[in-house]
Order: C-alpha cells, then structure tokens, then sequence
C-alpha cells in the first residue's frame, strides 16, 4: 500500500473504506497488502494511506480499516482529528484491545458489516491544553490519557489537582494519570487503576506510585474540567498525550483535560462485546487451563 492514493470511481453501491498502516513499518506494509484483496471482496477502496504525518485524502467514505494493533488506532484516531469516522481495526500486533478483529475472520465479519449488522460504539475523547502565564501554549486531542511523569531525577513530585478550579488535593507521586475509559484498560491498568466499560462517560485520576497509601484511583464524570499543576517539577517532569511526548512541564504551566467535541467511533459486531475482549485479550477472571498446569 504505497502512498496515499485516491481510487477511481466507480458505480458500485459497496461500502467506501480507507485503509490506514504505518508504512514506516514494512512487515505491516506487507501484510496489509496481503489483506487488501480481501477486503475489496466486500468493500470499495476510497484511498489508502501509509503516512500517519499527513492529513487523510478528502474522499467520500463510510469507514476505515486500520491495520495495526492499539498504537495503530491511536494515531488513527487523532489524524482524523474532529472528523471521526468508524473504525474496524485489524490486529496486526499484539495485544489487539482496540483493533480487535483477527486477519482470520475478515471474511466473516465484512459481510455481517455490508448488511449492517453492526453497531457503532462512540468513546469519550478529551482536549488537553497547557497554558503558561494566562497564555496557551497547546491543545492536544487524546483518547487514552494524558500522564504528567515525575522524569528525571527522579525524585517524586507534588501534582495539584483541581475540579472545575477547585482544589481536591495534592498528589506526592512518581506522576498522575488522567484516563478515559478506552484507556482504562492501558497505563491506567497498569499503574492499579480500574478498568471502566468503554463507554461510559466518565474519567479516572491514578497516581502513579503514590507516597501515601489513601491516595486511591478516583473515577469521576466527564463533564468536570481537570486542571493540573506541579509547583516543583523535576528538569524531566514531562506531559504525554496518548504516549506522545508534549512539553516538559514548567512551575508555571497549567494543564487542563476536559471532554472534546469529538468521539471515537470503533465499529462492534455480533458476538464480539466488550466482555469477551476483556477476556480474551486480558484474561479477565483469572481462572487457569488445565495445560498451564502442566
């Protein structure tokens, strides 16, 4: 999938994808490939794209497909911007929570997409915007998180953090985590947090390794504005929007998260709920096979 590409017309009813790969990655690139052909046994190409630094072709589409694993859908996700359109992801990596479709069941679920059978499930996504002196400096658009980390040298930092310009409390900690449910299941689960149903409207504050042991993960609504400050930050205190490195963060700095306009859409079929992701992809329950008993 060399490029971008914009596909000729044609008088067919299908479906109109765009198809999305890192093509900095060739063992993505390749297997992309391998799979268009199954894919346009069910849908119309509208374009391909395998630059993620470039905005997406102005063509008419009904959907992309992104070929990658979570990381891929990231960035998916923030190069359409304001301008979400449904998303099938097909797991080219590891884990796979988002881009849950195997390469294997292409042909199944395609067909069951065409006829509808389908639903859209629309994810909270947020803004996240650093201001220095009553200025702002900038704005990033995010759906797992933003994490403000403690960085070099190391020490633990004090994170101020403020609801709706109210103060709620003061965090001693190695960083802070600010969650939406899609990435409840990433550093947030990591770091001790909960794991939330995707769709909620909701957002989860974590600390990451808090100095003490009452400061819990706190789940509250998305319609809040968060605010943080760190008074005394490291020289490598740093903000990250969605694993992205933004700005070392400064005494000064005020970073605020707050719910975006825009929504992830990821495109759910039948029999493939968010249940049965957490447990197959998380081993969710805990119980063991007989054969890792052996």
């Amino acid at each position: 999938m060399p490029g971008k590409t914009q596909e000729s017309e044609t008088t067919t009813s299908k479906l109109r994808a765009i198809l999305l790969v890192d093509g900095t990655r060739s063992a993505l690139v390749e297997r992309a490939a391998h799979l268009r052909s199954i894919i346009e046994r069910h849908v119309q190409v509208a374009a391909s794209v395998d630059d993620f630094s470039q905005p997406l072709p102005e063509v008419q589409a009904d959907l992309v497909v992104v070929f990658g694993g979570d990381g891929s859908i990231l960035r998916a996700a923030r190069l359409m911007g304001y301008q979400q359109l449904p998303v099938l992801g097909v797991n080219l990596g590891r884990l796979g929570f988002l881009a849950d479709i195997q390469p294997a069941d292409l042909d199944d679920i395609l067909p069951q997409v065409v006829a509808g059978e389908y639903r859209i499930v629309r994810h909270l996504m947020f803004e996240c915007s650093v201001s220095r002196g009553g200025r702002e400096q900038s704005r990033t658009l995010g759906l797992n998180e933003a994490v403000v980390l403690a960085g070099p040298p190391f020490s633990m930092i004090e994170v101020q953090l403020y609801v709706d310009a109210l103060l709620a409390t003061t965090y001693s900690c190695d960083g802070l985590i600010v969650s939406t449910p899609v990435g409840s299941t990433a550093y947030n689960l990591a770091a001790g947090g909960p794991i939330m149903q995707k769709s909620l409207q909701t957002f989860v504050v974590s600390p990451i390794c808090p100095h003490t042991l009452t400061n819990r993960p706190v789940v509250d609504g998305a319609d809040h504005v968060y605010e943080l400050a760190v008074p005394k930050p490291n020289d490598g205190t740093s903000l990250l929007v969605d694993g992205k490195l933004i700005c070392q963060v400064s005494p000064e700095d005020r970073i605020r998260i707050e719910r975006s306009s825009a929504e992830f859409q990821l495109i759910e079929v039948r029999g493939r709920g968010y249940y049965r992701t957490l447990r197959e992809k998380l081993g969710w329950g805990g119980r063991l096979k007989l054969n890792e008993l052996q």
